[in-house]
């Protein structure tokens, strides 16, 4: 009997010691205000309603972000959403009164954020859908932002990709 607990008491050791020195990966962390650099952007028709400023608050449990652009009438526009990491739709509201569904997923290393949305417009007594996902990855050593879009509506599939710099 005291070979038995013995035996358990180093097979538990043993496992909390290999778990003890096995690091959970580190998340990415996107916080502060990026600026988009357009001339390393690939944003093809879009270009002139493309996001401008980015505003992010990063925590554990979700990402608030503010993403500020040009209008359809020309102003600067500013929308906000925060997206929690557990999983769960998130709604907001964007473009006046369109709403967005988003849901956030992280890669197994951490380093990249999806973000699944679908936004639903109504126009002219007509709603039309949009969806896609937008991936979030830090490069040059984490003073830039790299942002793909994939986006499909009634108009076809659109993919954008925009670096913005660390003001």
């Amino acid at each position: 009997m005291y070979r038995s607990i013995l035996k358990t008491s180093i097979t538990f050791l043993a496992a909390f010691a290999f778990l003890s020195f096995t690091k959970v990966a580190d998340k990415a962390n996107f916080s502060g205000s990026w600026s988009l650099n357009e001339g390393k952007s690939e944003l093809g028709d879009f270009a002139r309603f493309a996001t401008r400023k980015i505003k992010v608050e990063q925590k554990d449990d979700a990402i608030t972000i503010s993403k500020t652009g040009p209008s359809f009438n020309g102003d600067d526009i500013t929308n906000t959403e925060t997206i929690t990491f557990d999983g769960k739709t998130s709604e907001s509201t964007v473009f006046g009164n369109a709403k967005k569904k988003s849901t956030a997923k992280w890669t197994d290393d951490g380093k990249t954020l999806s973000i699944s949305y679908s936004i639903a417009f109504e126009r002219n007594g007509q709603t039309f859908d949009i969806t896609g996902t937008e991936t979030w990855m830090l490069t040059n050593d984490g003073k830039s932002l790299s942002l793909q879009n994939v986006s499909s509506s009634p108009q076809g599939e659109r993919t954008t990709k925009a670096q913005y710099d660390k003001d």
